[in-house]
């Protein structure tokens, strides 16, 4: 039934004519639930818990910019910027701390970075590649049209419980089980290195699985390559400054875009940004752990007792949360340790990347600023405040490389140090060039505290975005268009209204 289904989706694609009900028509199967008794199955149950925090990340929802609020909806260890960072961009709407593998259809479903305010939801369905095990049967239906088709579509046959993360994502059924790699982004990133995973050993499978999303990626542009398609930038190197030089000059058909790949312009800089997504892979690959061939898995999935049998635990989540976690996850290597010791260790380096992020983020919206009251000089040096504008790209980028990463830098912390320093160093730069570009004329009104200088935006959301008043409470924001006004439209998994 459901090869039938897709033959008809396939057709109808084809005459260009797909409707929203013929795709809600499209029969997903009962995706986890299929593997309910396996005992795998119930530890993956424990991703659900979204009550734990550990001290620089967790599992309780929280609003990744608010450090003024306690939990749940603010955390002592929040960004106070990113809203100012990424402002004419989705990403400024809603950040939050992600509650884990089983709710990422469900918040996927209801955030605001969608446009649920409108039938055109203003990102594609890509973004459902890592939120999802129904992938491979919307390839199989829709071929590469899938990418870039409406993503409101999709909501109507998807459900959490049985479609989020999870079994199939890394795991063969028609193999034993086997790992396997679903991921076409993934797949075609290894293609182009001379890599096939199909020949990778189980530990190597133990963290390319893994690959499959937690990885900084793109989408390729319809003019160049697939639309929407994601693409990892991987050709040159996995380090930020290598993947940065791809982003620069694109080769079109290799890279899926032509010469500077640009995700949004800054609203206030009018600067071309690139949006960092979540590179553990990147991080962690070239650790004193990968290093070694310690994989993802040893330290996120260990042994555990299910009744008679031991298993991986498929509790994907930070070992720091209890001491019987690191017991399982870290004392099979650090057997002459305590678990409160190797704990102080992490935190310990998580600590001094922390401090470097936020020096880091401060920054970066200084640069912002300094652009942004330079490009407003009469006499502006446009060729100086073009290299300005470079910096303040190049001092972002690093940023969020480690920003983005969900752990603090603990995945390697000298290359998160690095990182932090190199975005320093470039934001720095952005701003010293930024005065030259107006004859120094405007270094003393860049000359006070950040705070004073440019407030952190705390509240903004596309509703708000439809109010004038909103949009006079912040110098910044008033660089962003109003929206029309609009009510909700959609939410969850259907329609609101």
């Amino acid at each position: 039934m459901k090869k039938i289904i897709a033959l008809s989706v396939a057709l109808l694609l084809a005459s260009g004519s797909v409707s929203l009900l013929k795709a809600a028509e499209l029969d997903l199967g009962e995706g986890n639930l299929r593997y309910k008794n396996l005992p795998q199955y119930q530890s993956y149950l424990k991703n659900n818990d979204d009550s734990q925090m550990t001290e620089y990340g967790g599992s309780v929802p929280h609003r990744k910019h608010d450090g003024v609020n306690p939990l749940p909806k603010g955390y002592k260890h929040a960004q106070p910027y990113l809203k100012n960072l990424w402002l004419g961009y989705p990403f400024s709407y809603q950040y939050d701390r992600a509650r884990g593998h089983t709710y990422a259809l469900d918040d996927l479903f209801k955030i605001d970075r969608i446009n649920r305010y409108s039938e055109q939801a203003g990102l594609p369905a890509t973004c459902l590649n890592c939120k999802t095990n129904t992938i491979p049967d919307l390839l199989d239906a829709y071929g590469d049209d899938f990418w870039a088709s409406e993503f409101h579509q999709y909501r109507l046959n998807h459900d959490g419980k049985m479609h989020s993360i999870g079994c199939t994502n890394c795991h063969d059924p028609d193999q034993a089980m086997r790992l396997t790699i679903t991921s076409v982004p993934l797949d075609e990133a290894l293609k182009r290195q001379g890599k096939d995973w199909r020949e990778a050993s189980r530990q190597e499978m133990r963290s390319l699985v893994c690959a499959q999303c937690h990885v900084e990626y793109y989408f390729e542009t319809k003019d160049h390559g697939v639309a929407a398609k994601p693409h990892f930038p991987w050709d040159y190197g996995m380090g930020p400054a290598e993947m940065y030089k791809l982003l620069g000059d694109g080769q079109p058909e290799r890279d899926g875009f032509k010469g500077q790949f640009v995700d949004w312009t800054h609203a206030v800089s009018k600067t071309p940004m690139i949006k960092v997504q979540h590179p553990e892979y990147e991080m962690w690959y070239d650790s004193v752990h990968g290093a070694a061939g310690v994989s993802c898995a040893d330290c996120h999935m260990p042994r555990v007792k299910v009744g008679p049998a031991t298993i991986s635990s498929h509790h994907w989540t930070s070992p720091l949360k209890s001491d019987e976690m690191i017991r399982s996850s870290c004392m099979g290597c650090h057997g002459d340790k305590t678990p409160e010791f190797l704990k102080s260790r992490v935190v310990y380096h998580q600590e001094r990347t922390w401090n470097q992020l936020m020096i880091a983020q401060e920054k970066s919206v200084r640069a912002h600023e300094a652009v942004r009251q330079a490009m407003e000089f009469e006499g502006v040096d446009k060729e100086v405040l073009a290299e300005a504008r470079e910096m303040v790209r190049k001092g972002q980028w690093f940023w969020d490389y480690v920003s983005a990463e969900n752990s603090a830098g603990f995945h390697n912390p000298t290359k998160a140090l690095d990182t932090l320093a190199l975005s320093q160093q470039y934001s720095d730069e952005a701003v010293r060039l930024a005065i030259r570009s107006t004859d120094y004329a405007i270094a003393a009104s860049l000359d006070k505290p950040i705070k004073e200088l440019v407030p952190p935006i705390m509240e903004h959301s596309r509703k708000l975005q439809q109010s004038q008043e909103h949009l006079d409470s912040h110098v910044w924001l008033q660089y962003l268009p109003k929206l029309p006004e609009a009510e909700l439209i959609w939410d969850g998994y259907g329609r609101v209204r």
